[in-house]
């Protein structure tokens, strides 16, 4: 079958080859993939964390096309958004454990479901974390991406003032439509203490971040995409009074804790209700990932970027 997969000497790592066919486990269906997501930190660590010839991805959407040997999960034909912990969902097929899926209603696209797992699940378990934000001051620094779009969206559902800090003008554009109360240019630019902050940015901005917290308040470090290190001055931050915590957020780990399956569930479900927009900022044809994954990484992506699979049915 064709598939996506990391390639050193390919155009932003990517080309499409041919691989073996998955053999799903016991608890696995195999999907007929028909859009795939991607996501800003598999394609900026991937020469770190990748060997060539592997299948990327990790979001898919399609119709499964054979049932989990064990019985559970949906049955053939059913339309699932799947999340997968190892790559893979860039192919024309893939083998999706039961536990990580969700069953897609015809009214959604499938295209907007493969944009739900890794950055929806990722926003919605980090906010999570905070604990109750409901009349709380939430700032969420790289708003503009994937994670940050829905973490805008899934705050301002729980009843945060949200404030969206992105890198520029253009970069917030939307933002106050999915429920930000505020958008900066820099978390340097808050006037005021914030109860949490959801981080997707990581270095000075970070720091910055932190130093805004007010008593009991407390950062989730999500991710780095500045990909700088970050320094804080604890002595300082002890000095200026106060608890603050700051955690490295983790969505989850295969084995341990519940699956993306009731995650996945509780965003489609907003989906189709139209209480969630997947914020699909680029969309086409899987022989365009090359184009989509350059256009993610320069940071010319507002939100997800979705790739039509267009196999030979």
């Amino acid at each position: 079958m064709q598939a996506l997969i990391y390639d050193p000497e390919a155009p932003a790592g990517l080309r499409l080859g041919t691989v073996p066919e998955p053999v799903p486990h016991d608890s696995q269906v195999l999907v007929e993939v028909h859009a795939v997501s991607l996501n800003f930190a598999e394609l900026a660590f991937k020469a770190d964390r990748t060997r060539p010839g592997t299948v990327l991805g990790l979001d898919a959407a399609g119709i499964i096309i054979q049932a989990a040997a064990d019985g559970s999960g949906p049955p053939p034909g059913a339309r699932v958004v799947s999340f997968g912990w190892a790559s893979g969902a860039g192919a024309e097929r893939r083998a999706a454990d039961t536990a990580e899926l969700a069953v897609v209603p015809d009214s959604v696209d499938l295209a907007s479901a493969s944009a739900l797992p890794s950055a929806g699940v990722t926003a919605l378990r980090a906010l999570r974390q905070l604990g109750s934000v409901v009349g709380r001051r939430v700032l969420i620094t790289g708003a503009s991406g994937g994670v940050g779009r829905f973490a805008v969206q899934l705050a301002a559902h729980a009843g945060a003032h949200v404030i969206a800090s992105v890198g520029s003008h253009a970069r917030g554009e939307g933002l106050r439509k999915l429920g930000a109360d505020e958008i900066v240019i820099g978390p340097q630019n808050v006037t005021a203490p914030v109860f949490g902050v959801l981080d997707n940015v990581g270095g000075t901005q970070l720091a910055t971040a932190f130093s805004l917290l007010e008593d009991g308040g407390c950062v989730q470090s999500i991710g780095m995409a500045s990909r700088e290190p970050t320094t804080i001055d604890f002595e300082q931050e002890r000095l200026n009074g106060g608890r603050k915590r700051l955690e490295s957020f983790m969505v989850g780990h295969p084995g341990f804790g519940p699956g993306f399956g009731s995650d996945l569930a509780y965003l489609v479900d907003l989906l189709e209700n139209g209480a969630l927009d997947p914020q699909i900022g680029w969309r086409g044809s899987w022989e365009r990932a090359p184009e989509a994954a350059e256009a993610l990484l320069a940071r010319r992506v507002l939100g997800k970027a979705v790739l039509d699979v267009e196999a030979k049915r």
